[in-house]
């Protein structure tokens, strides 16, 4: 059963490959870009949408001092306060950066909630798939963390950077202890 399981995780992977040239990259921008208002979907106005000029350059400013929180000066406590203060916690940026800054203070589960969470509003939001595959290499899970890769090779292709920082880590051994 499990030489069937990497079997299929091998054929998913090689038809991600197969795939990833084919799609644009247009989910791999950077997060340091706030979301735009609507988040890329259409659907129906929620409270939490943002209503106008100055309420979404209110959200970005907020979103990029959260942004600047967490890779400039490493505070993960105090960004995820920031960012839960947006209101959007319905954006899959806003709730992969609660993820990651969970996950870099070593709050596993909930980190793992908000990745999930981020995937939930939206499934090609390429930057969440890259940190929550390498919370699941931090977990061990090089199974479930390979799974993530291929989503990233059929969303960004495999020269986005989201790709290459994701197969590097699965490149080192297993139990290193390192932490991504």
């Amino acid at each position: 059963m499990k030489k069937y399981a990497k079997l299929l995780t091998l054929g998913l992977f090689s038809v991600a490959l197969a795939a990833g040239p084919v799609v644009t990259s247009a989910y791999a921008a950077p997060d340091s870009d706030p979301p735009p208002a609507t988040d890329g979907k259409k659907k129906k106005k929620k409270s939490s949408e943002l209503r106008s000029g100055s309420d979404y350059a209110a959200f970005a400013a907020g979103y990029r001092a959260a942004y600047s929180a967490i890779y400039e000066r490493g505070e993960y406590a105090s960004a995820i306060e920031q960012l839960k203060a947006l209101h959007r916690d319905d954006s899959a940026a806003v709730a992969n950066l609660i993820g990651y800054s969970y996950r870099k203070l070593g709050d596993y589960k909930v980190s793992q909630i908000w990745y999930e969470r981020a995937l939930k509003s939206d499934p090609g939001h390429v930057k969440t798939w890259q940190y929550y595959g390498l919370w699941q290499v931090e977990q061990g899970n090089r199974d479930q963390a390979q799974y993530h890769l291929s989503r990233i090779a059929a969303l960004a292709g495999t020269q986005s950077e989201e790709y290459r920082s994701l197969a590097a880590a699965l490149e080192k051994a297993p139990g290193t202890g390192l932490v991504y």
